[in-house]
């Protein structure tokens, strides 16, 4: 896996190579399967990476590699054999996450240029069937700097590919390092973004976040442009992007996947943070421009903005939480304007392209909510860089799921099959 260094501010990293998962500091016991194989060895029927029925979740550009936060791929598939071959874009020894069907996710690490062999009869529920029929493939990428480029995919000689039907409804996350998953166990995979699309079930979802993005356009922590920006084109703000796009990346073509009928905002920590001096009204200028957006592109998409959190420090014989909690007064009286008469009669949209504003001269509904965070972490849900911990990120899904719920009158149809993997303890001992 692609290990964080500890050397981190709000999301500014710097990056390893160390195949290692840090647990409070100590490296995690990990066992992931070596995969890679000489695919000269094997009679597959191959299928390029365009093939219709390959299913691409997230961004994906046109030379077919991922960006963002835990993108992936999904098909359904006959047969006992499932191989992927990875393009040369690939960040060389990637971590990955993938599993069979409902089954429990599995992490293998990835080159570039290589053949990986995930599925073979030998692979624990390769031969059950049921209830999931046809059998589906999903693979993910954990971490939120790097990605993998698909040049192929494989299956056993005479089997197929299917597709599997997009999901009927969507989630979109904008946001920084506390979405992206930053310093959680699996990163991608163990964010509370990830658990807030995945843990619905039946729901398509992406994330478009990255450690140390601003909302406002400017610099922060190393990110050349904020979300203002950013959320309008494929790639993120990572080294990798500029070295392929250098300032011309590829816009996103929003008709690439399902609107989405929920948009979640969760950005403004590092705005906050003195360092990248984005004064109040930047701010507040750049939330509203993405929201605008959001509203441009998906004009039925609800957005709901969440209030921010900064961590907490020992008061006395208690803890409180860090003041100020970003921009909260602020946040707040932009929900109520987006919900005022005034705006509702003549709604703006905004295009970050070409940097235009609208009137739309439409009347619309109130669509902007507002999620407020407070209470829900305690000061041992955030780790010591001031990010969830992995009980965090999952205390904050399992909140912003029941808001869903609640507000939007969404129900829970994922029913058994693993979200966050390696996060099931318990004590059999009765006597203690």
């Amino acid at each position: 896996m692609w290990s964080l260094s500890r050397l981190t501010v709000f999301g500014l990293s710097f990056l390893s190579t160390s195949a290692t998962i840090l647990q409070n500091g100590q490296p995690r016991i990990t066992n992931f399967p070596d995969t890679r194989i000489d695919p000269s060895s094997y009679s597959f029927n191959t299928h390029p990476r365009n093939a219709s029925e390959i299913s691409y979740k997230g961004r994906w550009d046109s030379k077919y590699v991922s960006w963002w936060s835990a993108p992936g791929i999904q098909f359904g598939y006959t047969g006992q054999t499932v191989a992927v071959t990875f393009g040369n874009w690939t960040s060389d020894g990637v971590l990955v996450g993938y599993r069979i069907s409902g089954l429990d996710w599995i992490f293998t690490n990835v080159t570039a240029g290589g053949t990986h062999l995930f599925v073979s009869p030998e692979t624990p529920g390769s031969d059950l069937m049921a209830p999931i029929s046809p059998s589906i493939f999903e693979l993910r990428v954990t971490n939120w700097a790097y990605g993998i480029q698909i040049e192929s995919v494989h299956v056993a000689k005479g089997e197929k590919l299917i597709r599997i039907p997009d999901y009927g409804r969507c989630i979109e996350v904008i946001g920084d390092s506390l979405a992206s998953g930053m310093y959680t166990s699996y990163e991608g995979l163990s964010s509370w973004a990830y658990g807030l699309g995945a843990g619905f079930g039946d729901t398509e979802y992406s994330i478009t976040a990255y450690p140390g993005i601003c909302a406002a356009d400017q610099n922060c922590w190393g990110n050349p442009h904020g979300q203002v920006h950013q959320w309008f084109y494929t790639s993120d703000t990572s080294p990798r992007a500029s070295v392929m796009y250098g300032d011309n990346p590829e816009p996103w073509d929003f008709s690439k996947r399902p609107a989405a009928d929920i948009v979640v905002i969760n950005i403004g920590t590092n705005d906050q943070n003195s360092h990248n001096n984005v004064s109040t009204t930047i701010y507040i200028d750049a939330l509203t421009r993405i929201i605008q957006g959001i509203h441009g592109k998906w004009p039925k998409a609800h957005v709901v903005v969440m209030s921010l959190w900064l961590g907490f420090y020992q008061s006395g014989n208690t803890y409180l939480p860090n003041a100020p909690q970003g921009f909260v007064n602020e946040i707040y009286h932009m929900y109520k304007w987006f919900n005022s008469d005034d705006y509702l009669r003549n709604p703006i949209v905004y295009d970050g392209v070409t940097k235009k504003t609208l009137k739309t001269g439409k009347k619309t509904k109130p669509f902007v909510h507002y999620f407020n965070t407070t209470g829900i972490m305690q000061h041992n849900d955030i780790g010591p860089q001031w990010h969830p911990t992995d009980v965090g990120a999952i205390k904050v899904a399992s909140h912003l799921q029941q808001f869903i719920k609640m507000t939007f009158g969404w129900e829970f149809y994922a029913t058994g099959p693993q979200v966050f993997h390696e996060t099931e303890y318990w004590n059999d001992e009765s006597g203690y």
